[in-house]
């Protein structure tokens, strides 16, 4: 350890990769097979001494490094739609940027990775063929209410047959599950139809429409099944 040599190089200093000709900033040293190594801009390589020169000490040519700032407009865990896809939603599972660079023309690419809600089908989609439909911290929240929606006939069914194999007479406790029961199906139903509404306004899609009214309906059919239910007990 005593005899160890000093490294040439410190964290902080402004080196130059010699074998690019490009230009950093030393982040970390360390110390393998009685060699010091170095790190460059966080990057995941390491350089010996011998690639690195001081920039003050540089004397051959410099090559330029380009900075790019990509704005994105869809981050990880948003609900989108995609275009050729219907009403189907997807998840964005990670994201990725293609950088091109030809002698008359440049550009960068946007490729999210997908995973559909309804099966887990995995797409990868560019940025113009998505829109959103809920951010990150609400997608969850609708999702379940969109779920509800769906499973609504099944909810339905299920109460029907309570109602065909119980007696006549009905007990006190049976009535209040079966008013607490639709309450909770009738308050998700509204939120359902509240959040379809806003989407309508925004993106006028027909599909969100058409929920809309399924919603409608199945509200309808409970406040029938409800009126009937208060003719029942009177």
């Amino acid at each position: 350890m005593a005899n160890r040599k000093k490294p040439k190089f410190k964290i902080g200093d402004t080196v130059v990769i010699t074998i690019y000709g490009t230009v950093g900033k030393i982040t970390d040293v360390k110390y393998l097979d009685s060699m010091h190594v170095y790190e460059v801009n966080k990057s995941e390589g390491l350089y010996l001494e011998s690639s690195l020169q001081m920039l003050s000490e540089y004397d051959g040519e410099i090559m330029d490094s380009e900075k790019i700032d990509i704005e994105y407009r869809f981050f990880i865990g948003d609900l989108v739609k995609v275009k050729g896809y219907g009403s189907n939603l997807f998840k964005i599972m990670g994201f990725r940027t293609e950088i091109w660079r030809y002698k008359s023309d440049a550009w960068e690419d946007v490729i999210y990775e997908l995973s559909r809600v309804s099966d887990g089908e995995w797409l990868e989609a560019g940025e113009d063929e998505l829109t959103l439909v809920a951010d990150a911290d609400s997608a969850d929240s609708f999702i379940q209410k969109l779920g509800l929606l769906y499973i609504m006939d099944k909810k339905q069914k299920s109460i029907d047959l309570k109602k065909s194999n119980s007696s006549f007479h009905q007990t006190e406790k049976e009535l209040l599950e079966r008013t607490k029961e639709k309450k909770e199906l009738i308050d998700g139903l509204l939120d359902i139809y509240n959040d379809y509404s806003i989407l309508y306004s925004l993106f006028k899609d027909d599909e969100y429409e058409q929920v809309m009214k399924l919603t409608l309906r199945k509200l309808k059919l409970l406040s029938n099944r409800s009126d009937k239910d208060n003719e029942t007990k009177i």
